[in-house]
């Protein structure tokens, strides 16, 4: 079989922590697994080696562009592919190939304040969104299998979507990323300190996050925190809120930072906060825990469904429990402290238990749908099959792998 992958957003630099991030993820554990199926990768670049089985084709096509509709399927169809997947919404309408399609949220949705954050004047705005909402009911509707990567995101796509048949999406947790090995010399002493770390959408909730922050800071004015992520309009719009509340010398910001930065900051902090109010899945929580670091989060969305027991709640609205309740006892707090597992070993227990269910497949099971289907008479039908099982395959695969079982 030839199986196409719009990878485009590949990696956290191009594409985005969280999207860029899972392209990047997928790519590399299908490189890893052994297989007898061609791919070709749609790219904006080719950088470094790769396997005689992945081919590359360069595209400088942004995405949610008028010219990525015109072109990006003329040129995925021009390589007659059996199947080909699309991480995110954006597939182009007119495409004749068969796809697959990953659904990470529907914030935009869900969260109409988050559906409103833009730059743009409010004309073009409203004709991207008008847009935003065709793309997405076409690539839903026309897909040949939908990949949620939570419950939550399956149910919010049933509730939107009430015409689509619930078989046809299959829930795929995403796995954690592997970041680099520790620094030598070991990192010097710092001062207790809370993280976060994605974008400041206002899904993501951070202007409550500085309000609740500004009230724990008067009883605990030795802690500080830690806000890293892409630098935007609306990292600067934070910055600012930080400086009406007295926060500037308190709070740091962290600005496009590396891998290897990221994995610095998860060391060095006390605990880590995700306010979020809407997540379709929620990596970085699961990655602060990779580090063994204390996590307290929103109870909303799909975050008690990924993190379980290992974490601490809070309502997201309320910036005097997050501030009293959760963050201000986080250091006496049974569940954070004392627990005869890491907190990675917590979930990881959780998701192989899930992974057993008929929507996580186990790799060798993609191999034998593979070979099984390549005999029936229908291309379509055996390629939406085996590449759903494939894609569940190498997720599982990346999260077995990550979390050493």
């Amino acid at each position: 079989m030839q199986v196409g992958i719009d990878a485009r957003m590949f990696g956290p630099a191009v594409g985005g922590g969280g999207l860029g991030r899972y392209v990047e993820e997928l790519v590399r554990e299908l490189g890893k697994l052994s297989h007898k199926h061609r791919f070709v990768l749609f790219r904006k670049s080719v950088v470094g080696s790769q396997r005689s089985d992945f081919r590359t084709v360069v595209t400088n096509v942004h995405w949610y562009t008028l010219r990525e509709q015109l072109v990006i399927g003329r040129l995925i169809d021009r390589e007659h592919l059996d199947l080909v997947h699309f991480p995110h919404w954006n597939v182009p309408l007119f495409l004749r190939t068969p796809f697959v399609v990953t659904i990470h949220d529907l914030i935009l949705l869900e969260e109409p304040r988050s559906a409103k954050a833009t730059t743009r004047h409010p004309f073009v705005y409203a004709l991207k969104y008008a847009a935003y909402k065709v793309i997405l009911k076409n690539a839903l509707t026309k897909s040949r299998a939908i990949i949620a990567v939570s419950a939550y995101t399956k149910s919010s796509i049933l509730k939107f979507f009430p015409q689509i048949p619930e078989s046809k999406i299959h829930v795929v947790y995403e796995g954690v990323t592997i970041f680099p090995s520790p620094p030598h010399p070991p990192l010097p002493p710092h001062p207790p300190s809370l993280l976060y770390i994605g974008n400041a959408y206002p899904h993501k909730n951070l202007s409550t996050l500085l309000t609740a922050f500004s009230q724990f800071r008067e009883s605990h004015p030795d802690v500080k925190l830690i806000l890293a992520g892409r630098g935007d309009v609306f990292f600067k719009h934070l910055q600012e809120e930080a400086a009406n509340l007295n926060l500037s010398n308190s709070v740091e910001f962290v600005l496009n930072p590396s891998d290897q930065h990221l994995a610095d900051l998860y060391r060095q902090a006390s605990l880590y906060i995700f306010p979020s109010r809407c997540e379709g899945f929620g990596l970085p929580p699961l990655e602060a825990m990779s580090f063994n670091v204390p996590v307290v989060a929103s109870n909303s969305s799909s975050l008690p469904e990924i993190l379980g027991d290992a974490a601490v709640y809070f309502d997201p609205r309320d910036p005097h429990r997050i501030a009293e309740h959760r963050v201000g006892r986080w250091q006496t707090h049974l569940p954070l402290r004392a627990r005869p597992k890491s907190h990675l070993e917590v979930i990881a227990l959780r998701f192989d238990e899930d992974r057993v269910t008929s929507d996580h497949a186990r790799p060798e099971q993609c191999w034998w749908c593979f070979d099984g289907l390549a005999q029936e008479k229908a291309p379509e039908a055996r390629a939406t099959k085996a590449y759903s099982l494939y894609v569940a395959g190498a997720r599982a695969e990346q999260q077995c792998r990550d979390c050493d079982f």
